[in-house]
């Protein structure tokens, strides 16, 4: 967490390595949270680095929502034999925010399985770049899912990437950007909500 009352930057580097070992589990949850009322710069910086032995798995949570000014993430996750890795990200940003994430699982043992669950949302004028990528080095399996809500004179972009170096590689990406659906606020609207109220539930939904 930050908190910046000041005009100088605050910053947070986030520097984490996990090794697990042969049928170990890990679940790793992390949240930014930052908040002042000073002119200075929110910035959040983390570092990931996992390396699974045979049978291992991570469950990983990131959530930033609101609060940091700018954050550039990088996460690279490394599977042996059986390993099996899911990071699932959550992100809001708004006003002029700015988000850069760089994520990476490298499939290197026979049955690994890797998974990247993405829900963003971009609001005012914030931007949002995503760079998930999925690699098959064995016989495995990859999923890489990235879905966005887009507001007001935001921008992201998303690009999800996978990599087969293997013909026993099975590996799948889907990306998707869009605004509210307009029925979904009418629906909501009819039940006594202002519009305000209408799109934070459905974006709390969304995040969920």
């Amino acid at each position: 967490g930050i908190h910046n009352c000041g005009d100088q930057e605050s910053r947070h580097d986030g520097i984490h390595t996990f090794h697990v070992g042969k049928n170990s589990h890990v679940h790793y949850s992390e949240k930014h949270y930052a908040e002042g009322d000073g002119r200075g710069e929110k910035i959040m910086n983390p570092q990931t680095l996992v390396y699974l032995e045979e049978g291992a798995s991570i469950q990983m949570d990131t959530v930033q929502i609101r609060g940091v000014d700018s954050t550039k993430r990088y996460t690279k996750i490394v599977c042996g034999k059986g390993a099996e890795a899911v990071i699932t990200e959550r992100l809001l940003t708004h006003g002029r925010q700015v988000a850069d994430s760089d994520m990476v699982i490298e499939l290197n043992g026979e049955d690994a399985k890797g998974r990247v669950i993405s829900r963003s949302v971009a609001q005012d004028e914030s931007s949002q770049v995503f760079r998930p990528c999925v690699v098959g080095n064995a016989k495995c399996f990859g999923h890489v899912q990235c879905d966005s809500i887009i507001m007001g004179q935001a921008k992201i972009s998303s690009v999800p990437e996978i990599a087969a170096n293997d013909t026993e590689a099975q590996l799948i990406h889907e990306a998707a950007i869009g605004k509210i659906a307009g029925d979904q606020l009418l629906k909501l609207e009819t039940l006594g909500l202002t519009e305000e109220e209408a799109e934070d539930r459905i974006l709390k939904g969304f995040l969920a």
